[in-house]
């Protein structure tokens, strides 16, 4: 099952974009609700590997679970 985004609590800092092997992670394209950039997962690419769960310093906003009412494509 693939990973979630909770696209406003992310703040944009992107490590999880260099690190996804399989290039699933997307940008919106407005701001979140905190004004901040934000990135949203593709579950159909995800492979659940978990490497941006465990390279995001943001606490909360990546999730271990497929959420898709958490997270925003644009």
């Amino acid at each position: 099952m693939p990973h979630t985004i909770a696209t406003d609590t992310c703040q944009g800092v992107a490590d999880c974009v260099d690190a996804c092997p399989v290039a699933c992670i997307k940008p919106g394209t407005i701001k979140n609700k905190k004004g901040t950039d934000y990135f949203w997962i593709d579950f159909s690419t995800c492979i659940d590997c978990g490497i941006c769960y465990q390279v995001c310093p943001v606490e909360g906003a990546v999730i271990a679970d497929e959420m898709p009412e958490l997270q925003r494509e644009t």
